[in-house]
């Protein structure tokens, strides 16, 4: 019953955990290039990495043994013993990425080293040698691999919009691109030029990859202490945006996440940003290699610190000084009030407690003034409930008379039934068993949202011109995504055009949309796209929904009778009334059991 299962299975199943999509390959192929001590390195894909993703490096090359030897499951040159992964300075050590890449892909290697004049060019398909023979080439290693899963038609299924997938790819480059800048990148999409960083220092690469306005916003940070050395930067906390794109943690020059370190410079920045934000930097940890565990998982994006409350100390309080040091926290101001300044009293001095003067006499609802106040809250009360008063008065009578107001609700609301707005967030109404609650926000926002998939779908959205148009400057990576969606966002109503510089200009906005903060509106429409949880399977639903958003946001206020009984007939019209696309409930009811229960 118990068989050993092929190579090519075996590695197929492998390659599930090690290249789960493109920007998989490319961080692996990446970071040999950099083990390979390359000054040079390029990145050239062909949609989202789908038919072509090659990476050349002008490194160490391989030898014949080497280039053949690469590709078997667990051949590595990092390390030979079990004692070396406590001591790993490199960026692979596994020996499963060029296996796994070949397992997927078709995989053309071409390589020299220094010491030979001849190179070797090897074509792989599906883990299989196909040939091998001498070529001309450059000191180094070119790798190409082509049609990524074409033997795996349900992985390659389930990749993202080449939006999505190009941006983690931009994401994975910019990663390693951070953490050497002693080193050349490049980076090709589709024919165009998205990055050609030169060598430079850390703060250079920075402002070469995020734009040149970036200089102005970082703060440095160093510490050195007998744990870890820290350095790099922080950007200023008026800079912080509603997005985690922009945070950066190195250690030992490898990109991890840590929930304890990026919780501890959340709390550095706790009373200088609010809490729908989140700070941007770049932070380069130094630590013993004997003291972190690396080999925790396939991605050697987590690690484990043998001291990581230390850790987590050490990164808020350097933060917190540097905030300080170059006045970006609120200080306190020393400077006295001289208003508050009161004469030094003597010894001989004699005080007093001081008298108040009480009126025994004095009645406040006896004058003029507190009378005409009284009456005035009188009239207040009287205009303003009175109305509500009678209209539940009258649905009480009605109801008394077997009004089934539950059919009612289905068939639209009418106007009829007396409802009352609580808190500017929800409509609170009548039924026959009971109360229900219709939260306001959601309402607008499902109602818009299933006008806008109707109207795109239909191909009537319409769309109003901004008086004074929006120039936003996005990060490259944002900026490939939102020309990536730019037809779905016209489609959609959102007028976008490309500035340059990886600035856009909204020019306009769907008819009866109102945005107070359209840079945070696009950001957001960005986010949703790399989000992968974002519960849509098109991103013209998840702009929608975005765009939804914001025309709701505009909507809440105080509503009269009748807007609140539209709102109701809109909603009761939708196809999902109850529930939004994202599951969150719309309208809750509250029985008659419930209410006598809070009475017992």
């Amino acid at each position: 019953m118990i068989q050993l299962l092929p190579d090519n299975v075996a590695n197929q199943i492998a390659a599930g955990e090690v290249i789960q999509r493109p920007s998989s390959a490319v961080k692996e192929l990446l970071e040999n290039a950099v083990d390979a001590k390359s000054s040079l390195i390029q990145l050239i894909i062909k949609d989202a990495g789908r038919t072509l993703i090659q990476v050349i490096d002008d490194g160490t090359g391989m030898n014949k043994d080497d280039a053949e030897m690469c590709f078997l499951r667990h051949a590595t040159s990092k390390i030979a013993k079990a004692e070396d992964l406590f001591k790993i300075s490199s960026k692979g050590f596994r020996g499963e990425a060029l296996s796994s890449i070949a397992a997927v892909s078709h995989v053309e290697l071409k390589t020299r080293t220094t010491k030979e004049d001849i190179g070797l060019k090897i074509i792989i398909e599906g883990s299989e040698i196909k040939s091998t023979e001498p070529v001309a080439t450059k000191k180094g290693t070119s790798f190409s691999m082509k049609n990524l899963f074409y033997n795996i038609p349900a992985r390659r299924n389930f990749l993202k919009s080449n939006a999505v997938e190009t941006k983690h790819i931009i994401d994975e480059f910019q990663r390693i691109a951070l953490a050497h800048p002693e080193i050349h990148f490049s980076m090709h999409n589709n024919g165009h030029v998205v990055f050609d960083l030169p060598i430079s220092n850390r703060r250079q690469r920075i402002v070469n990859l995020m734009g040149k306005k970036f200089n102005e916003r970082l703060v440095p940070i160093e510490e050195k202490t007998t744990i870890s050395n820290i350095s790099g930067f922080v950007v200023k906390p008026e800079f912080s945006k509603r997005t985690r794109g922009e945070q950066f943690l190195f250690v030992n020059n490898r990109f991890i996440k840590n929930s304890s370190i990026n919780y501890a410079i959340n709390q550095a920045f706790k009373d200088l940003i609010s809490k729908d934000q989140f700070p941007s930097y770049f932070i380069y940890l130094e630590v013993p290699t004997e003291s972190i565990d690396i080999n925790i998982h396939p991605t050697k994006t987590e690690i484990k610190f043998d001291d990581e409350r230390a850790i987590y100390t050490i990164v808020q309080s350097c933060i917190k000084n540097s905030l300080g040091k170059y006045n970006v926290s609120p200080t306190l101001d020393f400077e006295q009030e001289t208003s508050f300044n009161v004469p030094p009293i003597s010894d001989a001095t004699k005080v007093y407690e001081p008298k108040i003067k009480v009126d025994p006499y004095y009645n406040p609802f006896k004058t003029n003034e507190n009378k005409k106040n009284i009456e005035e809250n009188i009239h207040f009360l009287r205009d303003n409930f009175q109305n509500e008063f009678d209209k539940i008065e009258n649905n009480n009578e009605l109801e008394q008379g077997d009004l089934n107001l539950e059919e009612s609700a289905e068939n639209n609301l009418s106007n009829s039934i007396s409802c009352f707005q609580y808190k500017s967030r929800y409509i609170v109404t009548s039924k026959k068993t009971g109360l229900l609650l219709i939260d306001i926000f959601r309402a607008h926002q499902q109602i818009h949202f299933e006008t806008l998939i109707d109207n795109y779908e239909n191909k009537k959205t319409s769309s109003q011109k901004l008086i004074f148009p929006e120039q936003i400057t996005l990060s490259e990576g944002d900026h490939v995504i939102c020309m990536e969606i730019i037809n779905e966002l016209t489609d959609l109503g959102v007028d976008i055009s490309d500035f340059g510089n990886n600035t856009i200009v909204l020019n306009g906005l769907p008819t009866g949309m109102e945005l107070k903060d359209p840079k945070g509106f696009i950001e957001s429409c960005i986010e949703d796209i790399k989000n992968e949880n974002n519960q849509f399977e098109k991103p013209f639903q998840s702009l929608a929904w975005n765009i939804s958003k914001g025309y709701a946001l505009s909507r809440l206020k105080k509503l009269n009778n009748q807007e609140m009984t539209h709102l109701m007939d809109c909603l009761f019209s939708c196809k999902s009334p109850s529930i939004n696309a994202h599951g969150h409930y719309i309208i809750s009811e509250i029985s008659e059991d419930e209410i006598f229960q809070k009475f017992n």
